[in-house]
């Protein structure tokens, strides 16, 4: 199952708050805002600073700031920067030391999966940070559906 883990989930709800209030924010004031536990909130936090998506300030009026504009960062790197890369199925993700499966050669369904795979990370990249902070986004097009469409020899 395709599935985001809590912490990008937590991590997303992080980013949107800060897209949508001005300067800087606790991590206390996000998880008090959302009802997210402090603990894993910091950790996550931690992580998006690390990996450059956010920078923090310390001090009385410090807390965490968006590292880049909000409409430069898309829902693909932030996940990507959480829960690491988006594996669909073994045969063709993008993360290292991957084992051909068994199967390949005559896997019927490995390219269809492979266009799915494809297209959900482009949907992803097309969602910034700024985008999540509008109720009314609107959902992306991505033509997936027709770059998979099984081919029809005969027709009844």
């Amino acid at each position: 199952m395709l599935k985001l883990t809590k912490k990008a989930d937590y991590a997303m709800i992080a980013l949107r708050h800060l897209t949508t209030l001005p300067g800087s924010s606790s991590a206390k004031d996000i998880a008090d805002c959302y009802g997210i536990p402090l603990p894993l909130l910091s950790k996550v936090l931690r992580t998006l600073v690390h990996e450059g998506l956010l920078t923090s300030e310390q001090g009385a009026n410090g807390g965490y700031k968006l590292a880049r504009d909000p409409r430069a960062i898309s829902a693909l790197e932030v996940i990507r920067a959480i829960d690491g890369p988006i594996i669909l199925t073994h045969c063709f993700t993008e993360h290292a030391g991957h084992v051909e499966c068994d199967q390949t050669t005559l896997c019927p369904v490995r390219e269809p999966l492979r266009k799915v795979h494809e297209g959900i990370q482009r949907l992803l990249s097309s969602i910034t940070v700024a985008d999540l902070a509008h109720d009314d986004m609107p959902v992306p097009v991505v033509d997936m559906v027709s770059a998979i469409q099984p081919t029809r020899i005969g027709t009844r």
